[in-house]
């Protein structure tokens, strides 16, 4: 069940990066620094069609589905539903706008940002934008588990190119977000798998809202109340707040002495329900906007492939059970390199490569569930690859040409 606060726990991932990693703070330090020197210029970014005008940002969307029951496997229209509830409130196309205090209307903004399924993967072959991954893990936490195949998760997509959703399910916990200089490889947003789009959410968060909250995190946004009691979110249109405002609250509220202005509680950055939020603010388009200028930690997603057409025929690699025993080997036959993709079930454990007739040509312990194996040297011919899994003997064959 989904919990009735909403809990978004990136200033804590945040903080905990901060303290494992003593050089992240000064990359945090220079991505606010270019914000700072760049979020003021309204003519960044300006369409190729229309001089003058801001063009609409499309950002090439990889999903990671992990399920570790069939029930947790969402279904191709439920996460079609997420990519519609962000493209709706990035551009203020939200029927709701009508709840926008009259006094908050002339500053609440269209992003100019729409998310996309990526058609090309990051070798150019095609893709659905869409990765699904079954999981012995049955709680996801925020521990970057779900960011890495060999912890039971999904390995990142270059986050250069491409905005990575993981979706799996999380207890007590709605979603986190990475924050512009994070690592590449933890780069991404994380969102429990009943928060996720419109279809098969329970309110108070059926309205997609979990991911635009979080994607606002990762394009920079902090909390609206700064992280602290009248704290500062760094955006000059928002209002102080006490602190963060829960459920569906109605009418005008103030705090901090933010006077005719009052609480701006229906603000995506916020933590009321879904219900209950409705608006960006000019100055929160800027700063997102601002990190997509040339040099900016965004700017080379703009630069992206990823909605391209495919350039390359090659089929992905399968993804199979994480109790699979199988040893599926590619390509087959093969000339230089061998690649196996394994379940969990192999992590740790060794496998042999025999000629045909029996003689022992090289050992590999299993460190990664995607092995590559280099076999330019090997003699042409039929080979076998046998290992130990589950306590069932393993036997696969490949060809050396």
């Amino acid at each position: 069940m989904v919990q009735a606060q909403r809990a978004c726990l990136t200033s804590d991932y945040i903080a905990r990066q901060l303290a494992e990693d003593a050089s992240f703070k000064y990359q945090l330090a220079e991505v606010e620094k270019f914000i700072q020197s760049s979020s003021g210029n309204t003519n960044i970014i300006m369409s190729s069609t229309r001089a003058g005008a801001e063009m609409t940002i499309k950002i090439p969307v990889v999903i990671h589905v992990l399920y570790n029951t069939q029930d947790q496997n969402i279904t191709d229209a439920q996460i079609k539903s997420g990519l519609e509830a962000l493209n709706r409130d990035f551009r203020r196309n939200n029927a709701d706008t009508t709840n926008t205090p009259a006094r908050f209307k002339n500053i609440a903004a269209d992003v100019q940002i729409e998310f996309v399924l990526a058609t090309a993967d990051p070798k150019g072959r095609f893709t659905t934008g869409v990765i699904r991954k079954q999981t012995s893990i049955t709680d996801f936490k925020m521990d970057d588990k779900i960011k890495f195949s060999s912890q039971g998760g999904s390995d990142a997509w270059d986050s250069k190119s491409y905005l990575n959703i993981w979706i799996g399910n999380m207890r007590n916990l709605l979603g986190y977000s990475s924050s512009p200089g994070s690592a590449p490889e933890k780069d991404g947003v994380v969102i429990t798998t009943k928060a996720f789009g419109t279809i098969n959410a329970p309110a108070p968060y059926h309205l997609g809202r979990t991911a635009v909250h979080e994607v606002g995190h990762w394009l920079g946004l902090r909390h609206i109340w700064g992280e602290t009691y009248c704290g500062d979110d760094l955006v000059d249109d928002t209002p102080i707040q006490g602190g963060y405002t829960t459920g569906c609250p109605t009418g005008f509220k103030t705090s901090c002495s933010n006077g005719d202005m009052g609480d701006m509680y229906m603000n995506y950055m916020d933590f009321t329900d879904d219900a209950c939020m409705n608006l960006f603010t000019v100055g929160q388009k800027n700063r997102m906007r601002s990190l997509f200028n040339d040099g900016g930690p965004r700017f080379s997603l703009l630069l992206s492939k990823g909605l391209n057409e495919p350039w390359l025929s090659e089929s992905p690699l399968p993804e199979i059970s994480p109790v699979n025993p199988v040893i599926q080997i590619f390509p087959n036959p093969a000339v230089n390199e061998l690649t196996l993709v394994l379940s969990n079930a192999w992590l740790g454990k060794e496998i042999s490569i025999q000629s045909i007739n029996g003689i022992l040509i090289q050992k590999v312990k299993i460190t990664s569930l995607t092995t590559k194996i280099n076999i330019a040297l090997f003699t042409p011919g039929l080979y076998m690859i046998t290992g130990d899994a589950l306590g069932e003997k393993i036997h696969s064959k490949f060809i050396k040409l």
